[in-house]
């Protein structure tokens, strides 16, 4: 499928080994922005589940690893695999896949098929996790 999502077409990637090379559609991520998706409950949200060097949002969660140093333990392309689909390197994970074809989602309504963050929200929340050193 490659229809819209979220008012943008979606972007085939591939995954080589733990990482996706390229930025999706060749976009440039914005540190600022991602940030801004990452605290977001509403998209990103990852502080339900990551302690992250974000001191002032309040309760950030415990149960997948912290996010201090993440750039200093990987690159940028193996960040872009985990926030796409660290399914793929986890199997077991409990964290979603937060951009893949739409017809890979379980979603019970139709109109819920489509990718969590868009391609250009992915580039920025992999821009801002690069500053994470």
């Amino acid at each position: 499928m490659s229809g819209p999502i979220h008012g943008e077409e979606y972007v085939e990637w591939k995954a080589e080994g733990d990482a996706i090379l390229e930025p999706l559609g060749g976009l440039q991520g914005d540190p600022v922005r991602g940030k801004a998706v990452v605290i977001d409950r509403d998209s990103g949200n990852c502080l339900a589940c990551h302690l992250m060097p974000i001191p002032e949002q309040p309760m950030h969660g415990t149960v997948a690893p912290p996010l201090h140093g993440v750039a200093s333990r990987l690159t940028e392309s193996q960040l872009r695999l985990r926030v796409v689909n660290e399914q793929l390197i986890n199997p077991h994970t409990i964290m979603p896949a937060f951009y893949k074809k739409p017809d890979e989602y379980y979603r019970p309504h139709p109109a819920f098929k489509s990718p969590v963050l868009t391609a250009q929200e992915v580039e920025d929340v992999v821009a801002y996790l690069k500053t994470l050193k």
